[in-house]
């Protein structure tokens, strides 16, 4: 098989190997590539003209991920600058193209020609004014049969609703790929991911760091060929799902944990304290004894994970260094592990002691609030040891 670089010297007399960079650009455009030969040209084109119609300084980077047809040195011929990425996905792509850019602002888009490349400047100007990311409406100018239906009115809203949920972004289409950032901003962001999640946590990541965010209107056109989006409903969208998910420990852990010991809590009074034949329902009576340690247990148990990755997350820039990192920070030590652990384990035992002597009343009860401590103690114990070693404080 014939090298692109080899086929690019015999068609079009272009030697990549000799192409020296010149002045570093104002503005670097990536486009991530996987077999895109019928639009990657007419996009570096368009790209290309519109640095000469603006008066703008620019190089564009088209990164190949692995594509077996004639993608990259058509990109080439173009007059993009080519570069391998050989991990596969939609943020190594990037990744790779961002760290290759040399421009002072970067411009990030598909080379399947839904995007327009030929006239930038409503989204590279606010980067002028100060703004850190810009990111590109398709909602205010799809055109017919760019967007299918499950994406238009299905996906990309309940992304962006999630996102507005989780960080307070005011996005109306936070899944767009037509971007533009400077490069301080993505250097604060620190992206990592390698799949299609990489647009959530672009948009995730700025709003933790409080970044000035712009959406502007674009248009979004219909793939220009009959080739087949590389984008997949189910598979895509779950890492989506996922990424916010575990990104976002409050939402996943802290406040489901909250609301279940809470209710564990309430169950466990109204049993001790209310009456020892249970909650009448109709015929039958319901005992709240038995499900409040259940309840309790989780809840506290969903609270401790909460904590433990909120350390993690803090740790990898994915949330900020607030007052729950503080807090979290300060209760899994080991120190307070054992001092809680010790605690909560000696009230249960208490009770247990209390009930063998006969001197509580409605033991059921109480035997079940004694065995809900001495777990919660024991976890809490075993989880603040644990987090502590995670956090080298040995």
């Amino acid at each position: 098989m014939v090298r692109a670089d080899a086929l690019a010297r015999q068609r079009w007399g272009i030697d990549i190997e000799s192409i020296e960079p010149g002045p570093a650009p104002d503005v670097s455009i990536i486009m991530p590539c996987l077999n895109e030969e019928a639009t990657v040209g007419r996009c570096v084109r368009k790209a290309n003209d519109w640095f000469k119609q603006a008066g703008v300084s620019g190089e564009v980077i088209v990164v190949d991920n692995g594509s077996t047809d004639q993608s990259r040195v058509l990109a080439m011929a173009a007059g993009a600058r080519v570069v391998d990425e050989e991990t596969r996905g939609y943020g190594a792509a990037l990744m790779r193209g961002i760290d290759e850019a040399r421009g002072a602002f970067m411009v990030m888009g598909d080379c399947d020609d839904t995007y327009d490349f030929s006239d930038l400047t409503e989204l590279v100007d606010p980067l002028k004014g100060g703004a850190d990311m810009v990111v590109g409406d398709r909602y205010a100018g799809i055109q017919p049969g760019a967007m299918t239906w499950s994406h238009r009115y299905i996906g990309t809203p309940a992304i962006s609703f999630m996102l507005r949920m989780f960080t307070g972004s005011k996005l109306n289409d936070s899944q767009c790929g037509l971007r533009a950032f400077t490069r301080d901003a993505y250097e604060r962001m620190g992206n990592g991911t390698e799949g299609m999640e990489f647009a959530s946590e672009m948009i995730l990541k700025a709003a933790r760091k409080r970044m000035s965010v712009v959406e502007v209107p674009i248009k979004y056109y219909p793939r220009a060929d009959e080739s087949e989006a590389k984008l997949r409903t189910f598979r895509d969208g779950w890492r989506h799902l996922r990424f916010l998910l575990l990104a976002t420990p409050n939402s996943l852990f802290t406040l489901p944990g909250a609301v279940l010991t809470l209710l564990g809590l309430a169950l466990a009074v109204a049993a001790v304290f209310g009456s020892s034949s249970g909650v009448a329902i109709g015929g039958m009576s319901w005992q709240p004894v038995f499900a409040a340690p259940i309840l309790t247990v989780l809840g506290v148990n969903a609270l401790i994970f909460g904590g433990m990755a909120r350390i993690a997350t803090t740790a990898r820039g994915l949330t900020p260094h607030d007052l729950t990192f503080r807090l979290a920070e300060r209760m899994f030590t080991f120190e307070t592990a054992v001092v809680v652990c010790s605690a909560l384990i000696g009230a249960g035992l208490a009770l247990d002691v209390a009930l063998a002597a006969s001197l509580l009343p409605n033991e059921l009860a109480v035997a079940a609030l004694a065995q809900t401590l001495i777990l919660i103690g024991g976890n809490f114990g075993l989880a603040g040891s644990l987090a502590a070693i995670m956090n080298d404080r040995i």
